[in-house]
């Protein structure tokens, strides 16, 4: 009979609640120190996992508590919904807890633990960037991005993004569980401590630093909670007002900030270039209505100056699954019926766009949840942009911890690229930060109704990470397949149990002897 401890539903229990742990690295909680440690009880679980299949179940258990604790602010609006995608996105994780067990189960040699310090975080790396497509949800919660706030971390971001943070985050996770799992293979797990030490520091000293060649003042306008479009826009409106005679150079405006089609509307368009000339400044808004020139529902980032909107617009690329369109709705639409998924699909825009605001000032606009991904923010500064600006909502989710994980997410852009970067939102957090990713200036919480006015730098130059892009990913891959053309050369040599060996001739016994001739 199995003891408790050996039970399955238990072993599963506990991989979901290892799994779950590293949400607390990210914002709110914000204990980014505790993601240097936080894998540590998932690995050791799945390292002795008794078979190969149960630790595919641990790695998927554990993934299961991992997505569904950085999504779980998804719960009061998906409901049960949200079970369902923690466990299909968690089997992503299931290969990666047969690695686990596949390199440290048992006693592993220096050489294989070595191997596991370059496997693990790889395999790691691999789920992240299944995951960050978007029809799957997109990067949301990727490991590195609990760095957010911590400066030599930011400084590794620049030279290969979130994604090197990620794998070092993993790499050290590994060896801090060998050290504490496996006596015999210390050495190598100390090494590889060592190395990510060096890699920060070589990092820090010699990646380069963003060039300040100027500075604009860029204001936000957030009206905080507010029911309705007509309301909103009215608050904005007298918000903005506010603006006058502080010389700004750009107003950016929430997600949704209009709820109308401005063709439709002419009269909203002409209040805003009202607003444009009191304030001498061009106003970056958001629309988030049923176009008038083209069928669907459409948000848009729409730039408005003095006379009018200036025919600059950006439509929104990456839909947020389930909230804004359902994927595979003939499969997936009864979701509609338990939660509150999208009842009709928004269209997608079909590429970036870098608006001149005036002055020289180049800016480029992301909407929403493409704050999360990397190579949006990279694209735009490679085409140009001098500011990055997301504009956002997350008023659903007021009392949750997303709005502060959200606004995280432009610091990791900002070092990147080596561009500042604008988040503004309806009902906060906003927030703006420099070209380093330090915070400039105050955050708007979620209980601010109110506008601010940000100095920002403006720099040029390349980052590393905007040059040559997730290159750590290419290594990860490379990694992958020498470690399984590896596996599969010695699984051939190795000869099968109760395979027949080659013949062997009879052996004779002392009374046996060849005949003679002539007997």
């Amino acid at each position: 009979m199995k003891t408790r401890l050996e039970s399955p539903w238990r072993r599963s229990a506990i991989a979901a609640v290892a799994g779950a742990l590293p949400m607390l690295a990210f914002p709110a909680p914000s204990l980014w120190w505790f993601a240097y440690v936080a894998l540590v009880p998932w690995i050791l679980l799945a390292r002795t996992a008794p078979t190969g299949r149960r630790a595919l179940y641990d790695g998927w258990c554990g993934g299961f508590g991992f997505v569904l604790a950085v999504h779980h602010w998804l719960l009061p609006n998906l409901h049960v919904f949200t079970f369902v995608l923690a466990a299909l996105l968690g089997a992503l994780w299931a290969p990666w807890g047969w690695l686990v067990r596949r390199f440290l189960a048992g006693t592993p040699s220096p050489g294989r633990t070595a191997a596991a310090l370059l496997v693990l975080p790889s395999g790691w790396l691999a789920v992240e960037l299944v995951r960050s497509w978007q029809g799957l949800g997109g990067p949301w919660g990727m490991l590195g991005a609990s760095q957010w706030q911590v400066a030599p971390a930011l400084r590794l971001a620049s030279v290969g993004g979130v994604w090197l943070l990620s794998f070092l985050l993993v790499t050290v996770n590994v060896a801090v569980a060998v050290l504490v799992s496996v006596r015999a293979a210390r050495i190598p797990a100390l090494a590889a401590l060592l190395a990510t030490a060096a890699a920060t520091s070589a990092a820090w000293s010699w990646s380069p630093h963003p060039h300040v060649v100027g500075e604009v003042r860029v204001a936000l306008v957030q009206p905080g909670v507010i029911h309705g479009p007509g309301p909103r826009f009215d608050r904005e409106e007298q918000l903005t007002r506010q603006l006058t005679g502080q010389d700004v150079d750009l107003i950016v405006w929430g997600e949704s900030s209009v709820g109308y089609d401005l063709g439709r509307r002419p009269d909203l368009a002409r209040r805003i270039a009202a607003l444009s000339r009191e304030t001498g400044a061009p106003i970056l808004v958001n629309v988030d209505a049923r176009r008038s020139d083209r069928p669907g529902i459409y948000k848009s980032s729409v730039l408005i100056g003095p006379d009018g909107p200036t025919g600059d617009r950006y439509d929104k690329m990456r839909l947020v699954p389930f909230g804004e369109y359902i994927p595979f709705r003939s499969l997936l639409g009864w979701a509609t019926s338990v939660g509150e998924a999208a009842t009709e699909d928004r269209r997608r825009g079909t590429e970036q766009v870098v608006m001149d605001v005036g002055g020289g000032l180049r800016v480029g606009p992301m909407v929403c949840f493409e704050s999360a991904f990397p190579d949006m923010s990279r694209s735009l500064t490679r085409d140009g942009a001098d500011i990055l600006v997301a504009q956002s909502a997350t008023s659903t989710f007021q009392q949750s911890w997303a709005p502060a994980q959200h606004a995280s997410l432009a610091a990791l852009r900002a070092a990147e690229t080596g561009r500042p970067m604008v988040h503004a939102t309806l009902t906060g957090v906003s927030a703006v930060y420099g070209p380093e990713g330090r915070r400039i200036g105050p955050p708007l919480g979620t209980d601010a109704s109110t506008t601010q006015v940000y100095e920002v730098p403006l720099t040029d130059g390349v980052t590393p990470y905007a040059r040559l892009g997730a290159w750590p990913v290419y290594v990860a891959v490379m990694a992958l397949l020498v470690a399984a053309l590896v596996e599969g050369g010695q699984a051939v040599r190795r000869p099968r149990r109760g395979a027949p060996g080659p013949p062997v001739p009879p052996a004779r016994t002392v009374r046996e002897s060849p005949a003679r001739p002539g007997h």
